[in-house]
């Protein structure tokens, strides 16, 4: 390797470069799907900014739904192979955060072919790959361009069963709250792009698949979940109960944080789309007498976080549940 750290290519990192929530909803606002289109029915689209699309086919009544997708971003570590591994299963948690099973993916690479050797770009590439192999997932081919900022993703296509969605709509009172991974690797992601320091356990947290989270929540029944990623637990969470025309309330005491984190939140590296997402959700959240660095990780934009499920899970912390509707979407107890 060539010695450069490729965080220091990127304004941002990982899914904390993604446009601020309210930002991206006033841009797409009215940009959803018409009338019953002759290509099969859109189940899962744009209207509640779910995080994969999904579509029948007209022709094949009874069969599996198409899922589709698409994510990537900016350098989130400095090695490549580790890079692409983490956006690999960041692309592919799409599909598996509304219970699908992904089956193709495509590469998409930015890379400033001028400033960077392709040799960097060649280890993005096979960590994406051994990834993909570890979903079962065929990688054929992509697509790249010339770019001042080095951005990898995937666009990626699976298949689900119709009947056996998970969505974030259809979250039901009384339902609880359930977490498949610690939050915190925004804040230690900051602190590796500010300071070189490595966390391995943040990364084997990133790189990590949500198969097994996707495959319990369809045991446990569950209809509905989401991934936490760029809008934090509370954007996300925040979605889904807008969405779902109910009130989430999370127990701040249960939730599970990586090792580290609550250490560099005091130590100040805290990412620009961390502290908007937290000013995104405060007017429509009841914090209660919970501290500015509770509510900082809470809101912390993750990447290739894990799935937040609307059942309770094996070996996973409930950290929260549904209740009726409030004057708040969110209570932080």
């Amino acid at each position: 390797m060539t010695g450069k750290r490729l965080t220091q290519y990127a304004h941002g990192g990982g899914c904390a470069c993604k446009i601020p929530p309210g930002e991206l909803e006033d841009v797409v606002a009215g940009l959803t799907a018409g009338p019953a289109h002759p290509n099969g029915d859109l189940l899962i689209g744009l209207d509640t900014g779910d995080d994969a699309a999904v579509v029948t086919f007209p022709d094949a009544p009874g069969g599996p739904a198409v899922v589709a997708t698409a994510d990537f971003f900016t350098p989130v570590v400095d090695d490549p192979y580790d890079w692409g591994r983490i956006a690999a299963a960041n692309a592919l948690s799409d599909v598996y955060a509304v219970g699908g099973r992904p089956l193709v993916a495509v590469n998409l690479l930015a890379w400033p072919r001028d400033v960077l050797p392709f040799d960097l770009a060649r280890e993005v590439l096979r960590g994406g790959l051994d990834v993909a192999a570890q979903a079962g997932c065929h990688v054929g081919g992509g697509h790249s361009v010339d770019d001042p900022e080095p951005k990898y993703g995937m666009a990626v296509t699976g298949v689900a069963d119709p009947a056996r969605l998970l969505r974030n709509d259809a979250g039901k009172p009384g339902t609880p709250l359930t977490l498949t991974k610690p939050l915190g690797v925004g804040v230690l992601n900051n602190r590796h792009k500010a300071t070189g320091e490595v966390f391995p356990h943040a990364v084997e947290s990133m790189a990590a698949l949500n198969r097994d989270a996707c495959a319990a929540a369809l045991d446990a029944g569950a209809v509905c979940a989401t991934d936490i990623t760029g809008f934090g637990l509370l954007g996300h969470l925040y979605k889904l109960a807008r969405a779902s025309g109910v009130t989430a309330v999370i127990d701040a005491a249960a939730v599970p944080y990586l090792d580290g984190a609550r250490d560099a939140v005091r130590a100040g590296y805290v990412s620009g789309g961390t502290r908007r997402n937290l000013d995104w959700v405060a007017p429509r959240t009841d914090f209660g007498a919970t501290a500015e660095e509770d509510r900082l990780l809470l809101a912390d934009a993750q990447t290739s976080g894990g799935l937040l499920v609307a059942a309770e899970l094996p070996n996973h912390p409930v950290i929260g549940e549904l209740i009726p509707a409030t004057d708040h979407a969110l209570l932080i107890r």
